[in-house]
């Protein structure tokens, strides 16, 4: 496969452009999306720990493929930080990946003790959570999901299941109403797509100052009402950037683990007859189709060499958690545990690892008790996947359904 950059005709984009003389392999390509594995393969083999890659176009950075580098990176805070300030001021404002990688006040884009700060009140609301009531509300929400689908007929589950069920789920757990939630999910939509950059932050930032308001007059006693209560004493723009962290957890990447969870479940027939459980799907599905495909993104401060590469200050390090899991120098198959690095590692893992599993089983496992015979309306080599940097996340998942006899 080759990896050298595509023409593109949309390079009048104002970001800045790429200062390394080799073409870089774009992570925006709807080849990229097609065949993420065979990218990275390709990668790897020409270039080693470290490839030349495009965010967006014009967008440089670095992308990583070993698992062992991928974790120097991410517990080296001092020579990788998450600040993304000084790079932030030579990327235009219509970038399309500026509103997933700029500055915010939140613990993914800041170190030391700005990032204690802001993890610690998410920490201790997440912590609250009552996990019991959690699986009982994703039942719930399953459960009226597929009331609603047509006996024997066929359904889209990106759309009539898995992105509705996250979304109910994110906003009970959040204290978040309908409508307020919806805007909110259209614009992370807009965010992961790379697609309007602008659209995205006035939607995000108008829903949840109105979320904030509402948890004033109101305490629902969900995590936004723990935000407010925290002796940190967040103020109501700080609360408000520390749920759009949350939602951006909970929402896109939450729905396409469900998702590609159940592609692996009613394609793979290792999973047939209950020989082998959900929950080691859903690590096998983290470890090799991780829903959130390349983030963990740092900006080094200075010129620094990592395995014979001098990667440039300011410029975006980005982890490949699906290249680093497939690293074939750190296993050969991690299928059945949980040695991925879908999560992250180090100062800025997901401290919501194990909201996102129960959510994601219940989820699978709520669908398959109610329709065990599902299975896909068409073939899945005929799937196709969003393109974007960041995400691996189905276009559509068609199913015909049969009600359990």
């Amino acid at each position: 496969m080759s990896v050298n950059s595509e023409n593109d005709s949309t390079r009048n984009t104002g970001c800045r452009p790429s200062d390394f003389d080799e073409p870089r392999v774009p992570l925006y390509s709807a080849a990229y999306a097609a065949n993420p594995h065979g990218f990275h393969e390709a990668m790897r083999e020409r270039y080693g720990s470290l490839a030349p890659v495009e965010l967006a176009p014009g967008v440089p950075a670095w992308l990583v493929l070993r698992y062992r580098t991928a974790l120097r990176i991410l517990h080296d805070p001092r020579n990788f930080p998450a600040d993304p300030r000084v790079w932030q001021r030579t990327i235009a404002p219509g970038c399309p990946v500026l509103p997933m990688l700029e500055w915010r006040p939140n613990a993914l884009r800041n170190t030391g003790a700005a990032h204690r700060r802001y993890r610690q009140p998410v920490i201790a609301a997440i912590n609250d959570v009552d996990t019991y009531r959690l699986r009982r509300t994703v039942a719930r929400v399953a459960a009226r999901l597929v009331e609603g689908f047509e006996s024997g007929g066929k359904v889209e589950l990106v759309t009539a299941y898995a992105f509705p069920l996250a979304f109910e789920v994110m906003n009970a757990l959040l204290g978040c109403p309908r409508p307020t939630g919806e805007r909110v999910g259209e614009g992370f939509a807009a965010m992961f797509d790379a697609a309007d950059p602008e659209k995205a932050g006035t939607l995000l930032d108008e829903a949840f100052a109105e979320l904030v308001a509402i948890e004033h007059r109101a305490p629902s006693n969900g995590i936004t009402s723990a935000l407010i209560a925290h002796p940190t004493g967040l103020d109501d723009a700080e609360v408000s950037q520390q749920l759009l962290t949350l939602y951006a957890a909970g929402l896109e990447p939450v729905a396409n683990l469900v998702l590609n969870t159940l592609l692996l479940l009613v394609t793979d027939p290792r999973f047939g007859a209950g020989e082998r459980s959900t929950r080691e799907a859903i690590d096998e599905v983290l470890s090799h189709n991780p829903p959130v495909s390349n983030l963990c993104v740092t900006y080094p401060p200075n010129p620094i060499e990592i395995d014979d590469v001098v990667l440039p200050a300011h410029q975006p390090v980005v982890i490949s958690m699906a290249g680093c899991n497939g690293d074939p120098e750190m296993v050969a198959d991690n299928s059945g545990n949980a040695a991925h690095l879908a999560f992250g590692a180090g100062a800025h893992a997901c401290p919501a690892r194990d909201i996102a599993y129960i959510i994601a089983e219940s989820a699978v496992d709520e669908l398959l008790d109610a329709l065990p015979e599902i299975r896909l309306s068409r073939p899945a080599d005929t799937l196709t996947w969003r393109p974007g940097p960041f995400h691996r996340a189905l276009t559509s998942l068609p199913v015909a359904v049969s009600p359990a006899s």
